[in-house]
């Protein structure tokens, strides 16, 4: 993978093209600590401290703006919340369905809705971060400054920085290298690292053997969960193909041997996102209201949903694999591989065309999907697990395998759109 970076700097195009994703990438992160107006810093951090709920997992993602208030806090999530509404609709809605299958054109309409939802979800999440500012007293209103103007102020700075960050990322797709989003997450979860390791090495030096112990565990549980993503994202079941001959004037076409590709992992990193968005709902939305007394019922009911509980564990696996069969159901469609197959002469070895290709499709994808499912429980349930026996217990740690998730996909998406840029200009190098 280095090498194949090594072997693209030396291309003028590709060089333009990776130095301008990391200018972007540069500028977004200074944008991520310009502080947004009215907001005290210092509450924050005491109110932020401890938190188990989704606004953890969202500052990971945001790499600590989220948890700094800064004008890029809510980081890519509308913009990403957006395109998997909009991507379910097309399933749905008929028209959204013919405009997204119209070629290009329909793919710009797509695209322009796409940007509307997107500051749509960008204003509400920017009200519900206002509401949970305030109502932790973290919002300074000045004397004589009506609240309706500073709340206009707050939210407006945080749907602005939104839409900014949707223009960075389509800049990104467009003059750049890879996927716009993709690179800001990894940025994002890159940037949490230092201070992770910092309070890792801490622990291991705090003079107890427990600490030095616990320390050595988590590393070398995260390098195996490394090598374990890496194993699961390059795995893939190849269903044989063979194309029939067909005569055309004098030449004869197909006839070749191939195969058709689907990996164990085809729902990435969505199950563990969608199952921790679940669970974490309760928490949430208690954040936005004043905090319950400790030891009350509802306190009680906040920490059962706490991802320190075995309860959350539990049901985190059970969502994990329902939500890895869900999303597969509305991205793959085995009915239209099969009759893709069939119009282009091509059949699965040993199944008749039609409907038995469609039918032994789904049920080898039946089986791919547990798999993947149950190799994204352990990626996601080791580090919670591990956490329990943490004496700080934080985010960053337990959400620790979906974040690897997404720096090992990025990373190797990163490698393969260097690779195909080269492959276009005929450049070998890489192969070397």
């Amino acid at each position: 993978m280095l090498q194949t970076f090594k072997n693209a700097w030396r291309i003028p195009d590709l060089r333009k093209k990776m130095l301008f994703t990391i200018f972007i990438v540069i500028i977004y992160r200074l944008g991520a600590q310009i502080p947004v107006p009215y907001v005290n810093l210092d509450l924050l951090a005491k109110a932020f401290e401890g938190s188990g709920n989704f606004f953890a997992y969202i500052n990971i993602l945001s790499g600590d703006a989220f948890s700094h208030a800064t004008l890029f806090a809510l980081s890519v999530s509308p913009y990403i919340t957006a395109q998997i509404i909009m991507q379910l609709l097309s399933i749905a809605i008929p028209a959204l369905e013919r405009i997204s299958k119209d070629g290009e054109e329909g793919r710009r309409k797509i695209n322009q809705i796409t940007r509307y939802v997107t500051v749509g979800i960008g204003l509400v999440t920017a009200l519900g971060y206002y509401l949970y500012l305030k109502n932790n007293n973290v919002i300074n209103v000045p004397s004589g400054t009506p609240s309706w103007f500073v709340a206009i102020v707050v939210v407006g700075c945080y749907v602005a920085g939104s839409a900014l960050i949707m223009w960075i990322a389509e800049r990104i797709n467009e003059r750049g290298i890879g996927n716009g989003i993709s690179v800001i997450l990894f940025a994002n979860i890159l940037s949490s690292l230092p201070g992770f390791l910092v309070s890792l090495f801490q622990t291991m030096f705090n003079g107890t053997a427990s600490g030095a112990i616990y320390a050595v565990v988590v590393i070398i549980v995260g390098l195996a969960l490394l090598a374990f993503i890496v194993f699961m994202s390059e795995s893939e079941r190849r269903l044989p193909v063979q194309y029939a001959k067909k005569v055309v004037g004098r030449k004869m076409y197909g006839g070749q041997s191939t195969n058709l590709p689907i990996k164990i992992n085809m729902s990435g990193v969505m199950p563990i996102i969608f199952a921790n968005s679940i669970l974490s709902l309760p928490s949430t939305i208690a954040a936005l209201f004043a905090q319950p007394a400790e030891g009350s019922f509802w306190d009680n009911f906040l920490n059962f949903f706490s991802y320190q509980s075995w309860f959350y564990i539990v049901i985190n696996v059970i969502l994990i694999i329902a939500f890895s069969y869900f999303y597969i159901a509305i991205s793959f469609n085995p009915v239209e591989v099969s009759n893709n197959l069939k119009k282009n002469g091509g059949f699965i070895l040993g199944i008749r065309p039609g409907r038995p290709t469609a039918d032994y499709i789904k049920k080898v994808l039946n089986k791919i999907i547990l798999i993947g499912a149950i190799m994204l429980c352990v990626v996601a349930v080791l580090p919670l697990i591990l956490s329990k026996f943490s004496a700080s217990s934080t985010a960053s740690l337990a959400f620790g395998g979906s974040s690897i998730i997404i720096v090992v996909g990025v990373a190797i998406e990163l490698a393969r759109a260097v690779e195909a840029e080269m492959t276009m200009r005929h450049y070998k190098g890489f192969l070397e």
